[in-house]
C-alpha cells in the first residue's frame, strides 16, 4: 500500500466518515461532493466535456479533437455513485475522463434524479431513459459498456437484469464497490464497520428512509441481488476488502456467475470506498483505472 493511500485513509477515516455519521441534512452530503470533485478531482488535460441532452442530460466526456481521438461508435455510459442522494456527473467527470483516455472510448455519464426530493423509482427511470437516448443516437448495445460505482452501480445492475430480459445485452459491465442488496444482509456490513474508512453503516437505515420509502427492499430493481440475469456479459467488480459493501460484490459476482457471465473480482486492501475516483493523487486509484480500462478495451474490440 502506498503512503498517499495510507494518508487518504487516515484522513477518510478521520474527516469523512464522521461527517457522514452525523450529518443530519442528505444536502450537506450533496454540497460536500460537489465541492470536493471542484477542489480535488483532476481531469487529463484536453479533457472535453460537453452537455448531453440524452435522457435527462448529463455529459459527454472526452479528449479535446486531435489531442487523444476516440474510437467511433464505441461508448462507455458511466452511472455515477453518492448515495442515491448525491452526486452529478460533474463530480465523477474527472475520473470518466481519466477512463476516456485509457480507454480511447468516449464516456457519457447520465444525469438522474436524487433522494429525498425524488425516491425510488424515479433514478431507475431516468437511467433507463438515458440507455434508450442513446441507442436512438446509433449506438448498438454490443458496443457499449455499462459501468458505475456504489449506487450507480446498483443503477447500472437494474438496468442489466431489464437488458438481459429483452435481448438488449451490452458488451461488459464495470461495477466499482456497487450497493446490491439494501436488507444488508453481507456479513462485511458487521464485519467491517470499524475498519471502514468511509461509509457509516449505522446510515443504512437513513438511506432506506430517503430512497426507498415504503419499497420492498428485495424488489430486484432495489436489490439486483435478487433479480434474474439471463446469459449476462462479462463483468468486472471492484471492492476494497475493508468496505462494508465488500460482500455485496463477491455475491453479485457469484450471481452472475451462476447465470453463465464470465466475471472477475479485483480487490484492494485498506482503501477507501470507490478510492479509483482519487486519480492523479494515490497511485493505486490509476491501477484500478487501467484495470477498468484493460476490462473495456477487452470486451470492446
Amino acid at each position: 500500500m502506498s503512503l498517499r493511500l495510507s494518508i487518504l485513509s487516515v484522513v477518510s477515516r478521520l474527516a469523512v466518515k464522521p461527517f457522514l455519521t452525523y450529518a443530519k441534512n442528505p444536502e450537506a452530503n450533496h454540497h460536500m461532493l460537489e465541492a470536493g470533485a471542484r477542489r480535488w478531482f483532476r481531469a487529463p488535460p484536453h479533457t472535453l466535456c460537453r452537455d448531453a441532452t440524452v435522457g435527462r442530460g448529463g455529459l459527454w466526456i472526452a479528449a479535446r479533437p486531435g489531442s487523444h481521438p476516440v474510437r467511433p461508435g464505441k461508448l462507455v455510459i458511466y452511472v455515477h455513485g453518492g448515495g442515491f442522494i448525491a452526486g452529478s456527473p460533474e463530480t465523477h467527470a474527472a475520473m470518466c475522463a481519466r477512463i476516456s483516455w485509457l480507454t480511447g472510448v468516449e464516456v457519457f455519464a447520465p444525469r438522474y434524479r436524487v433522494a429525498p426530493a425524488d425516491p425510488f423509482p424515479a433514478a431507475v427511470k431516468d437511467i433507463r431513459a438515458a440507455w434508450d437516448g442513446v441507442l436512438e443516437k446509433g449506438y448498438a448495445p454490443k458496443d457499449i459498456v455499462l459501468a458505475g460505482d456504489s449506487a450507480g452501480g446498483n443503477l447500472v445492475l437494474g438496468l442489466l437484469a431489464d437488458l438481459c430480459a429483452e435481448g438488449q445485452v451490452p458488451a461488459g459491465v464495470a461495477l466499482l464497490s456497487p450497493v446490491v442488496d439494501f436488507t444488508f444482509a453481507g456479513a462485511s456490513v458487521r464485519d467491517n464497520e470499524r475498519a471502514e474508512a468511509m461509509l457509516p453503516a449505522r446510515r443504512r437505515g437513513d438511506v432506506i428512509g430517503w430512497y426507498l420509502r415504503d419499497t420492498d427492499p428485495r424488489d430486484p430493481h432495489v436489490s439486483p441481488l435478487f433479480a434474474h440475469f439471463d446469459c449476462p456479459p462479462p463483468a468486472l467488480f471492484q471492492v476494497a476488502e475493508n468496505e462494508i459493501l465488500r460482500d455485496d460484490a463477491f455475491r453479485m459476482a457469484d450471481v452472475l456467475r451462476a447465470a453463465g457471465g464470465d466475471v472477475t473480482v479485483q480487490t484492494w486492501p485498506n482503501a477507501p470506498h470507490v478510492f479509483q475516483i482519487f486519480d492523479g493523487w494515490v497511485p493505486e486509484s490509476r491501477d484500478a483505472l487501467e484495470g477498468v480500462a484493460a476490462f473495456v478495451r477487452r470486451v470492446l474490440p
